[in-house]
């Protein structure tokens, strides 16, 4: 029983957390059982957006990508997505890493919605002013 090399990432974005496995192979994408055409649903800005780690690495067909990813929306997915398959580029060839740090793919985006305040009507807006 030969065991396969398997490089591992975990990509989080908003409340989108995402677990990214690369297995050396023909650039197969599965994101929770779905194709990648399938799951982005014709927006191609997903689509680049999803495909931007691997081509700072260099690394287009040469893994398989078995992906799941849970919470938030499109969007943040995307955005887990993306750290996920970059960590994981890094894990698989160090070399990598700088290419993948230049364009900033290896930092987590801090960015989350702010929690609603009392008193006011969401995170910072307030409720309407009547002077009389």
């Amino acid at each position: 029983m030969t065991s396969v090399i398997q490089y591992y990432g975990t990509g989080r974005r908003k409340s989108a957390s995402a677990r990214v496995r690369l297995i050396p192979g023909t650039g197969q994408v599965a994101i929770n059982g779905r194709t990648l055409e399938d799951y982005v649903g014709g927006r191609p800005g997903l689509k680049k957006e999803f495909q931007t780690p691997i081509a700072a690495a260099d690394a287009a067909g040469r893994f398989d990508m078995i992906v799941t990813v849970r919470g938030g929306g499109i969007i943040g997915q995307v955005g887990a997505i993306r750290h996920g398959i970059a960590r994981a580029l890094a894990e698989a060839a160090p070399q990598n890493r700088p290419a993948l740090r230049v364009e900033g793919l290896l930092t987590r985006d801090p960015r989350v919605k702010e929690r609603k305040k009392y008193g006011r009507k969401k995170a910072r807006k307030r409720f309407q002013f009547s002077k009389r």
